[in-house]
């Protein structure tokens, strides 16, 4: 077996692009650890960041921290190895969600395109509206073959389907908007000065005329103190999904939500993540197209062109990188 050394700046780098992935309300519920002898990074969960009420089995953690392996895989490559990936190594350690072992050199191409290391850092949600214009077959071919790269799915529904998906959202938007428990979960980490000291979600205008469900953050400002705009008139929305519905599966579906994402931003593509549905069985069951065989959804993706979103602040190296257990 091959053993890579990886100084202390490249592995500062390979942790700062980790931390650059998406996660639920920016809680970025990851940790890593270093094995010297073997130069494997560990991925762990970091329990304490999980949202208990809106997420309680730990799927949209797991996503999020499937997105952060992605980026970790990327940066690995990019440097010039194989990242040999693991999920779920050791089934006695549950908080162990996968390790990346850099396994150089790199023999020939990557999994993923040969630029995504660049896109990393230019990647952001954008809640703003997007311009209508129409995204071109082949980039929409290429989204799809990303997901597929990581044993997900990628579909894009015909009209009719868009509109009974938002509606679901906007259901499940009206479900935690008026449930006391997730309201409070969410003040405590989607607001100015939340607990880390990081501000979570960018608040942006609301859809005036009312097509696309907005996420308002469980109406941490009422609906006046925001800005209306309007949105495009055919939003083009992607449902990722997979065949199962393990927590592998989920750490899959994060792997390949990112691989999406960096694509689209590598051909200017704006992105935001209508998580909302997700979150309440009821509405996620339903997310399921009726008879056309889905599997089992991970989450909706609003694509388009338009502005560039905010960028959301990202805890530094140092407060997510544990010392190795002898240190």
């Amino acid at each position: 077996m091959h053993n890579t050394a990886l100084d202390a700046a490249v592995l500062e780098k390979l942790i700062a692009a980790a931390v650059a992935a998406p996660s639920l309300h920016n809680t970025q519920p990851w940790r890593y650890r270093l094995d010297p002898g073997t130069s494997t990074i560990e991925v762990r969960a970091a329990q304490e960041r999980g949202l208990r009420h809106t997420d309680p089995v730990g799927r949209g953690l797991h996503v999020s921290v499937g997105a952060a392996v992605f980026n970790l895989r990327v940066a690995v490559a990019h440097f010039g190895w194989e990242p040999v990936v693991r999920l779920l190594p050791r089934p006695a350690e549950p908080d162990l969600l996968a390790s990346v072992r850099p396994a150089g050199p790199l023999p020939g191409a990557s999994r993923h395109r040969q630029d995504l290391y660049d896109a990393v850092g230019r990647r952001r949600s954008s809640r703003l509206p997007f311009t209508g214009r129409t995204v071109p077959a082949q980039v929409l071919a290429e989204l799809g073959e990303a997901a597929v790269a990581e044993g997900a799915e990628l579909a894009f529904p015909e009209v009719n389907e868009v509109r009974r998906l938002l509606q679901l959202t906007a259901e499940a938007e009206w479900f935690t908007a008026t449930d006391p428990v997730r309201l409070a979960e969410s003040r405590s980490w989607v607001r100015d000065g939340a607990s880390d000291g990081l501000p979570g979600a960018v608040l942006g205008p609301r859809d005036a005329a009312g097509r696309l469900p907005v996420r308002d953050f469980a109406a941490l400002r009422p609906a006046y103190d925001r800005p209306s705009a309007v949105f495009e008139q055919r939003p083009l929305i992607a449902v990722l999904s997979t065949r199962h519905d393990s927590r592998a599966d989920w750490l899959r579906a994060g792997q390949a939500l990112e691989n999406i994402l960096l694509t689209g931003t590598v051909h200017q593509l704006r992105a935001s993540l209508l998580h909302q549905a997700l979150e309440w069985p009821g509405t996620r069951w339903a997310l399921r197209e009726p008879g056309a065989g889905r599997g089992y959804v991970q989450m909706l993706i609003r694509l388009g062109y338009g502005p560039e979103g905010p960028a959301s602040p990202r805890r530094p190296v140092h407060d997510v990188l544990d010392a190795p257990p002898d240190a």
